[in-house]
């Protein structure tokens, strides 16, 4: 991977008010929901209807409206915990965004926050899953 760091699962240590964007992975869309450590709540923004790489200059045109310092992809896995084909599809993307856009990545379980999301009665239910899974990942920041 020619020398950028590997995608993490890792807790980042806070230095100053940090952006993020995360994303809820999914074949044909993804939900983009962006935050800050300052607050540490996350916000749904958008869905990404597109598959492969077409999705990519969306994203490209977020990164530069939002300058987010890193971003969180979320990893499904079954309930179980065990890893699956969405699993593998996810991590790819991880690995994608970081080669296409040289930003730290950051992975969480994703698992129930398409749950939660509904629970909430979201209108855009990927944004708000990645709203989700950005809130899971702020609060495992250190203060």
């Amino acid at each position: 991977m020619s020398g950028l760091a590997p995608v993490s699962s890792a807790p980042m240590a806070m230095k100053k008010d940090l952006c993020f964007l995360a994303f809820d992975f999914g074949q044909k869309r993804t939900g983009v929901a962006t935050g800050n450590s300052l607050l540490r709540e996350a916000r749904a923004l958008t869905t990404i209807a597109a598959e492969g790489d077409a999705r990519f200059p969306r994203i490209a045109a977020l990164i530069a409206e939002w300058q987010p310092d890193a971003l969180v992809v979320g990893v499904p896995f079954h309930p179980d915990g065990v890893p699956h084909e969405m699993t593998r599809r996810a991590r790819r993307f991880a690995r994608q965004l970081q080669g296409r856009f040289a930003l730290p990545v950051h992975e969480v379980d994703e698992r129930y926050s398409t749950t939660e999301a509904l629970r909430s009665g979201a209108a855009d239910v990927d944004a708000a899953s990645a709203a989700v899974i950005l809130d899971q990942f702020l609060h495992t920041l250190s203060a």
